[in-house]
């Protein structure tokens, strides 16, 4: 892209913004509309390119990127009408007779910097939400899944108004390009290098982030539960699309007495699940590029590998791998894995794995297995995490009403369901009051008085929860009552003579 111009593709989402192209809900499920068929009507390309791109099993395909964004626009279509509607919030009695209410509006230009590991899904999922919120919406796909990348930007302008969504390819000259325009949310999916040169370039336009980073997201095995189940759940959240994925189980962290078993029953998984040679396995994916390769060919010097290992550079092939004895100042322990190697790290208990998870940065998800409540309560309560799943991995992520997003150097912001609505939507105070029952307000006008001021805290402070008749609602809307009454007396009183000017009733 030699001749690409980012500000006149930012300038022309900001045309089409301003003109008002997207905001009305009438449009935007227009829009959901034509991208649902357009996923319905392409689902088979969709998964060639990304078994182009990874390898990707057809069912991982389906499963975890096509049917999961069919469900997010399903649930749009049948909850926007709902969501856009004006929320009317409690407010005090003293502003009685005034509409407050908050309003949902779109924020204006968002760039979506998608990812490669889930290359439909993780660009799609977000631009679903930016869509109904009604912003025009610049995408920029990740160029390491290529294949992907082309049939998004030729698919997208066929089904969607091409002013309202803009699909940008390209690689770091054009992402850079594009950052240095002004936008008014970002969301990006990647990892935490980039996501700080993302949010340092938000910052000089004082633009929001949403920040979707990863980690490394630890696994608790406690001695009290199935450790045959364990294993079978972690095995599968871990090596689904050869460990490329973000809320992946990096590592385990067990007691010494259930290593052994743990172990053992991966490894009976591992030939359960993709046979006893899993390069010939159709079920098992690759790595995306041969840097990435190398990344974690590397990562298997000099450890202790209990499984696996094996690796094949011109397929991009690496073996499901189980590494024990490791230490906390391994490589493999120091940075996310993001890939199908597997470590294993004894601990003395819960509590000492809470202590090696507290010292680590803050991860994006958490898994626990114990059938121990006070074990599951406790690890609970004394760690921080984007997500703590029990007994399970990865499928937290499937449920749309749950918020999706790390905190501390894992990320900031969700989304995922409402709340993509919600990310790409500012929140707009909205008070309406009437210009009727002007004598109430005397109290909060100068001249000030004892009298104004003990009457405004009387009413205006908010007072403890009182029990009985005397906590019920009607007393203070007497009181109200009573203080338009005496601000009447004041103003009079101010006057000297109230027949020498219209009084306030006749000025309503």
């Amino acid at each position: 892209m030699a001749d690409f111009d980012a500000k006149s593709i930012v300038d022309r989402s900001r045309a089409a913004f301003n003109a008002g192209k997207c905001k009305s809900l009438a449009t935007r499920l227009e829009h959901l509309k034509n991208l649902y068929r357009m996923i319905d009507e392409h689902e088979k390309d969709f998964c060639d390119a990304m078994k182009r791109d990874l390898n990707k099993p057809y069912t991982e395909c389906m499963g975890y990127e096509i049917t999961l964004a069919k469900n997010e626009i399903i649930g749009y279509l049948e909850n926007l009408s709902q969501w856009v509607k004006p929320e009317r919030v409690k407010k005090p009695l003293f502003m009685l007779g005034q509409d407050a209410y908050i309003r949902r509006e779109p924020l204006g230009v968002v760039l979506i910097i998608g990812a490669w590991n889930y290359p439909f899904q993780l660009t799609i999922h977000p631009l679903i939400g930016a869509i109904a919120a009604g912003n025009t919406v610049i995408i920029k796909p990740s160029e390491l899944a290529e294949e992907t990348a082309k049939i998004l930007a030729d698919l997208l302008p066929k089904y969607l108004d091409s002013d309202c969504v803009q699909v940008v390819n390209g690689a770091v000259k054009e992402t850079t390009a594009l950052l240095e325009q002004k936008f008014d949310h970002i969301l990006y999916t990647g990892n935490s290098v980039v996501g700080k040169i993302v949010m340092a370039a938000a910052a000089k336009h004082l633009t929001p982030v949403t920040l979707e980073l990863g980690g490394k997201s630890p696994v608790f095995v406690d001695k009290n539960c199935d450790i045959s189940t364990a294993a079978r759940r972690i095995t599968w959240g871990k090596f689904v699309n050869s460990g490329q994925t973000c809320i992946a189980p990096d590592y385990i962290l067990c007691e010494e007495e259930v290593k052994d078993q743990l172990v053992q029953a991966i490894k009976d998984t591992l030939k359960e699940f993709y046979g006893e040679d899993p390069q010939k396995s159709n079920d098992y994916g690759r790595i995306i590029n041969e840097r990435h390769f190398k990344r974690l060919e590397d990562l298997l010097q000099g450890v202790n590998v209990a499984a696996g290992g094996k690796t094949v550079i011109d397929d991009k092939y690496i073996e499901p791998t189980i590494v024990t004895d490791v230490k906390g100042d391994e490589a493999v322990m120091q940075h996310e894995i993001f890939g199908p190697i597997l470590p294993i790290m004894i601990v003395k208990d819960a509590d000492d794995a809470i202590r090696y998870i507290n010292s680590r940065a803050k991860c994006l998800a958490l898994y626990v297995f114990s059938t121990d409540k006070n074990i599951v309560d406790k690890i609970q309560h004394d760690t921080t995490s984007g997500a703590y799943s029990v007994n399970d991995t990865l499928m937290y992520g499937a449920i749309d009403t749950l918020p999706f997003g790390g905190v501390g150097t894992s990320g900031m912001g969700a989304y995922h369901g409402k709340h993509t609505f919600e990310t790409f939507s500012h929140r707009r105070a909205c008070v309406v009051a009437k210009l009727g029952m002007e004598a109430a307000n005397q109290i909060r006008y100068p001249p000030y008085s004892e009298k104004k001021y003990s009457w405004a805290q009387w009413l205006m402070a908010k007072k403890p929860k009182r029990e009985g008749i005397l906590g019920f609602w009607p007393f203070t809307l007497l009181a109200m009552i009573f203080a338009a009454f005496f601000a009447k007396k004041v103003m009079r009183r101010g006057r000297g003579d109230s027949g020498d000017r219209p009084s306030i009733r006749s000025s309503l």
